[in-house]
């Protein structure tokens, strides 16, 4: 499962690059998105757009505790289910909204701040393979 962060705002975006930000339904900053089956269309997008994102490797633990305090229904009405059952059934190919679950996440900034103009080892651009936990972490 690959996780994608947006780190970057919507000011001074080329097109091409907006257009595939809103194609990963990344939209605002500080949004974030889980690929459980990622295709090789996403990877290549998720390359595209580099420089204005953090993604990697997400724990299935921090999956369900992403679901559990970011999860927003898309009908209000109904509830949610448990997030272990909603990861099992993202699993075998179910989509988001067949199991009530809006495909974002949207985070809070980072506790004890973010370097945003760095790639990985300095900054949180690019992949950040399992570091991408403690991000979370920090964004809940």
């Amino acid at each position: 499962m690959i996780t994608v962060i947006r780190i970057s705002g919507k000011i001074g975006l080329r097109k091409p690059i907006e257009e595939t930000l809103y194609r990963l339904r990344i939209r605002r900053k500080y949004s974030c998105i889980v690929l459980t089956n990622p295709t090789k269309e996403q990877l290549g997008m998720i390359q595209k757009v580099r420089d204005f994102v953090a993604f990697g490797e997400i724990k299935k633990e921090m999956f369900e505790k992403l679901i559990k305090s970011r999860g927003l229904p898309v009908n209000k009405t109904k509830k949610l289910d448990e997030p272990k059952k909603i990861i099992s059934e993202l699993e075998k190919g179910k989509k988001y909204e067949e199991l009530n679950l809006k495909p974002f996440f949207r985070l809070h900034s980072p506790r004890k701040g973010i370097k945003s103009k760095l790639h990985f080892p300095k900054g949180v651009l690019g992949n950040n393979k399992e570091k991408i936990n403690e991000l979370i972490e920090r964004m809940l």
